[in-house]
């Protein structure tokens, strides 16, 4: 008797799993409705289970269906891993290449090299997402990049990965021109900024520890999703806090943020970024990045403060 799980039957069940009823399961996967229903309907008899509880109007999965969508996930991941590798082993392409990039790099730093790949014409899918601190290194490990632009060296997690300097971050302590800290006594004493709203980033990391900079016990936090709004934040007067002066040259220049001294306890250490992958990656897409970020100057130009890049 054939096996009656099939690839489509478990792709079938992840996508109403997802999206919450058979309808939207159906938009997602080009099928009419009744293809979606016939699908879940033949696969319960065939294994005499039950696998959604239809009650209400959410689709919810049974504790049977929950075993079979959870191990079916595996089974999705590996056949989608086998054909990416069958397709890499034909041409020595990737079909995709996700790349992160940390937050603190604007992604127009990034967009000459994949304008520069893509006159390859490889057919590489090239995907590429903001991490946030320790999200880089999260990203690598569990495999959702294949490359990471900007993590922190200092927080690599291990040694199974080869990394290339990009240069050195320096954080410096601002405020908006009005914020009352601006009146104090410098250096500021920790106990004085403790007194007033610090503007956090909320790590990406989704396994590894989460990492703070700059931060004091106690203190009252503004908590924001990257750098960009940590910012934008901060020139509101909504808190103060360390940023990159590479990110911020504009707003010192023309006075929205302004620089404070603390003491040297209370500020971070400069932080060198790397580019980072996974040791023995094979992939020519990969490897031709490696390449180009060996040469590229516009990354490194805005860490060291070259508008020019």
């Amino acid at each position: 008797m054939a096996n009656p799980i099939t690839i489509e039957a478990l792709q079938v069940i992840d996508a109403i799993n997802r999206r919450g009823s058979f309808a939207a399961a159906a938009d997602e996967l080009f099928k009419v409705p009744s293809a979606i229903s016939y699908t879940v309907q033949k696969l319960e008899q065939d294994l005499d289970v039950t696998l959604f509880n239809r009650a209400g109007h959410r689709a919810v999965l049974t504790p049977a269906g929950e075993l079979l969508l959870e191990r079916g996930r595996q089974i999705l991941e590996a056949t989608a891993e086998l054909a990416d590798a069958t397709r890499q082993a034909a041409t020595g392409w990737e079909t995709r290449l996700s790349i992160a990039v940390d937050s603190i790099i604007p992604l127009d730093r990034v967009f000459p090299l994949i304008q520069a790949f893509n006159q390859h014409q490889s057919g590489v899918e090239i995907q590429l997402h903001h991490e946030v601190l320790m999200g880089c290194w999260d990203a690598l490990t569990c495999k959702r990049a294949d490359l990471a632009i900007g993590a922190s060296a200092s927080a690599r997690p291990g040694k199974s990965f080869n990394t290339l300097p990009l240069g050195t971050h320096e954080f410096i302590f601002v405020t908006h021109p009005d914020h009352p800290l601006t009146e104090a006594s410098q250096p500021l004493a920790p106990e004085t900024i403790r007194e007033y709203t610090s503007v956090v980033v909320r790590d990406s990391s989704r396994h590894l520890p989460p990492r703070t900079h700059g931060i004091l016990d106690r203190q009252q936090r503004l908590t924001v999703p990257d750098i960009r709004s940590k910012i934008l934040a901060q020139k509101e007067g909504l808190g103060v806090g360390y940023l990159p002066r590479a990110a911020i040259r504009k707003e010192l220049a023309s006075g929205a943020l302004v620089e404070l001294n603390t003491r040297d306890a209370q500020r971070p250490s400069q932080i060198e970024t790397v580019a980072a992958w996974r040791s023995g990656s094979e992939g020519r897409a990969l490897k031709w990045f490696i390449r180009a970020l060996r040469k590229d100057n516009a990354i490194r130009g805005f860490i060291s403060g070259n508008p020019e890049g």
